[in-house]
């Protein structure tokens, strides 16, 4: 398997191994270009973060750590060594934070400058949200967050601009690139144990903190039909390669609370490489993704060679990562209904970016003559898997919108959940927050602040 993608302005060939080689190893051991560090090693501190220019032509940070190979196949790839001009001219980002005095110790500053070259080139200002997946121990980010605002107007290098140059991608028989859902089902019923690799914001981990060897392996992602989003009347149907930054675009009309959760998923750079397919398939119990989607009525399609079968996504999971998949079987992709005014989804978690749920509640509840008429309502992080409230929903249905219904229903909630204590929260405090989150819905629809993000003393 040969594949090439640019590195910097320049095409660059590359036989992998295993197919599980990283960006980040290939960029230091092979091109010696060790401004992109390793630091967490898992995409989370963003010290690795590069730029990639995809398919729609875009360019996105995303972390080399966590980033194989046969993804790149024609993307265009800057690092920080690529930032500067070819007569050695400083970014306008390299520029304000030499300015700004944006760096201290230094380490994690080439993944900073990337990110902030990124944001500059497709006029993101929201640097708080932008920078979310760079951490710096040194600064306090205000010289840095100064040093974005001074180049954010400033043009773009015209070096910048790269179209990428795709084309499709040779397989080998550990190493499956399918160009369609098609070729994927009839590759995966004859090599179910293979492991399908979408983002790989997982599947990553797997070789980086685990050592796992993956055996073959398919890149999903590069079938083309399964990253589009298709309009259908009642339904969004998404398929299953979808990154998460797509979805939120999609999903933006639909439910702004949504959007505002998968903001709060991960980083840009974990967004821009994660899948809703791969979030599902995953099947953490911890996971933002299914406990939205559930409460919104969302049906899987899995498909197994040239059999598809439609499936309630909370009858997806059965056990702790253990789903509904015939050996074969993949998702395909998910219906999505597109009425979802109602929806509200509140995310617990000891820091408000990128960090694990330590309860995620997602509420959408129909009301007609003052009287509640449905409810679905989904958690995360409450048992072994995402899942619905139903007895909190029955406890809810037939009786009268108002704060004394949400009161008694809360009583339910113990029924539905016994919630463990791990790191990230007690049992008490899980059980305690997710009847109070039932609370916040009641007051949310009724307009009244309770994002704390709005609430001011």
């Amino acid at each position: 398997m040969n594949m090439s993608f640019f590195l910097n302005g320049k095409s660059v060939s590359v036989t992998p191994k295993t197919g599980s080689e990283t960006l980040l190893d290939y960029l230091r051991l092979d091109e010696k270009l060790c401004g992109t560090k390793e630091g967490c090693n898992e995409g989370d501190c963003g010290a690795c973060t590069v730029i990639v220019t995809g398919r729609d032509g875009v360019p996105r940070p995303m972390n080399a750590c966590i980033l194989f190979l046969p993804q790149l196949q024609g993307c265009a790839v800057r690092t920080v060594e690529g930032l500067s001009g070819p007569d050695g001219t400083l970014h306008p980002v390299q520029e304000a934070m030499i300015t700004h005095h944006g760096a201290q110790c230094g380490f994690c500053t080439p993944g900073f400058v990337t990110t902030m070259a990124a944001a500059h080139a497709t006029g993101e200002t929201d640097f708080d949200a932008a920078l979310a997946g760079n951490l710096c121990r040194c600064t306090g980010y205000a010289p840095i967050i100064r040093a974005a605002q001074a180049a954010e107007k400033l043009p773009v290098p015209f070096w910048m601009d790269e179209p990428p140059k795709f084309q499709a991608l040779q397989s080998r028989d550990d190493v499956f690139c399918p160009k369609s859902s098609d070729e994927l089902a009839h590759w995966y019923a004859l090599n179910p144990s293979a492991t399908l690799i979408a983002g790989g914001t997982d599947v990553g981990l797997w070789v980086t903190k685990k050592m796992q060897s993956l055996g073959p392996v398919a890149f999903v992602s590069h079938a083309e039909d399964l990253r589009h989003i298709h309009d259908e009347k009642d339904i969004l149907r998404i398929g299953a390669a979808v990154t998460i930054t797509s979805l939120m675009q999609a999903i933006r009309p639909m439910s702004a609370s949504l959007h505002q959760l998968l903001r709060r998923y991960g980083s840009p750079q974990v967004r821009n490489a994660a899948t809703i397919g791969g979030n599902i398939a995953n099947g953490s119990p911890i996971g933002d993704g299914s406990p939205a989607l559930i409460a919104m009525g969302a049906r899987l399609v899995l498909r197994l060679a040239d059999e598809r079968r439609a499936l309630d996504l909370e009858d997806f999971f059965i056990a702790y990562q253990k789903q509904d998949l015939r050996p074969g079987e993949f998702v395909e992709s998910i219906e999505l209904p597109k009425a979802q005014g109602r929806l509200r989804c509140y995310k617990l978690s000891k820091r408000f970016d990128q960090d694990i749920s330590a309860v995620c509640g997602c509420f959408k509840l129909e009301q007609a003559n003052g009287a509640i008429t449905k409810a679905r309502i989904a958690f995360g992080g409450m048992a072994a898997t995402p899942a619905r409230a139903y007895k909190t929903e029955a406890a809810l249905c037939g009786q009268p919108w108002s704060l004394e219904t949400f009161n008694q229903a809360q009583a339910a909630m113990a029924e539905d959940f016994s919630p463990l204590s791990d790191m990230r929260a007690s049992a008490g405090y899980r059980a305690q927050a997710a009847a109070n989150m039932l609370i916040r819905y009641f007051h949310d629809l009724q307009a009244t602040q309770v994002n704390i993000q709005e609430v001011h003393p």
